[in-house]
């Protein structure tokens, strides 16, 4: 399969107080990330069965992007797998047992899986580490503007499912909740609508739509974007090409008549 990462083509990066939201691209960041996967999804969730080297690796990988939220030493305190339309997602096939059998799957460009969502499990401290997924969601956000997606499935445990919302990320259910093999985890399967949740949280909590919209770039600017900012960014852009499509064409005819 020709899968391309995301990343590869456009990317994402900006800083939320001491951490850096990017994209994981180097051996020792996907190191980092498979090791965290593993400690989350292997260990403790009991997803997948443990492996002799403490890395949790499947075949999305060759088509996923991964984001994740890296501190000013490097390490890494949680991340998420973006699988793009363009390949498999893993609720067609090795989750779809959390969908309804008359499920049709959504695969458009403009639809993307979360998948491998995860917090480092050794922060206890419940405040810090809903935060940490809220910031890990405003990174998700912004990668899906960059990629013009606007729907996202994902599979989580049914706990954090509920933490999701208490959040005010409206994530809507696609089936009930299922138990997982081999440890029986209940999981369920949810689709994300991030027009909506635009719209939820400006309607709930409009100081944290207000946060999520704006980022600290690299280079220290603070930049606000929203959908409707990019769909309007996108709408000049095609105006401005047309236009300068009709200005060619008129210099064309112009040189014919001089012709």
């Amino acid at each position: 399969m020709q899968g391309v990462a995301l990343e590869e083509q456009r990317g994402v990066e900006f800083y939320e107080g001491e951490l850096l939201v990017k994209m994981l691209r180097d051996k020792a960041e996907l190191t980092q990330a498979y090791r965290l996967r593993h400690r989350v999804f292997a260990e403790t969730l009991r997803w997948v069965r443990p492996t002799d080297d403490g890395q949790e690796m499947d075949m999305y990988d060759l088509w996923g992007s991964s984001i994740g939220l890296v501190d000013r030493e490097g390490k890494l305190h949680g991340l998420a797998r973006l699988l793009p339309a363009s390949g498999p997602f893993m609720l067609e096939q090795d989750l779809r047992m959390l969908l309804p059998q008359d499920h049709v799957m959504r695969k458009e460009p403009d639809t993307a899986e979360i998948t491998r969502l995860a917090i480092d499990p050794d922060i206890k401290d419940k405040g810090l580490s809903a935060r940490l997924m809220l910031t890990l969601i405003k990174g998700i956000y912004h990668w899906s503007m960059e990629h013009d997606v606007r729907y996202l499935y994902l599979e989580v445990d049914h706990r954090f499912f509920r933490v999701l919302n208490a959040m005010g990320i409206p994530a809507d259910p696609l089936g009930p909740p299922v138990a997982l093999p081999p440890a029986g985890t209940l999981s369920i399967a949810a689709m994300l609508d991030i027009v909506r949740c635009e719209e939820v949280l400006g309607r709930k909590r409009p100081a944290v739509m207000e946060w999520m919209s704006a980022i600290t770039t690299m280079q220290g600017d603070i930049v606000k974007r929203t959908t409707a900012q990019c769909v309007e960014v996108k709408r000049n852009l095609s105006l401005r090409a047309a236009s300068r499509t009709a200005t060619s064409g008129d210099t064309y005819a112009t040189l014919q008549s001089v012709v």
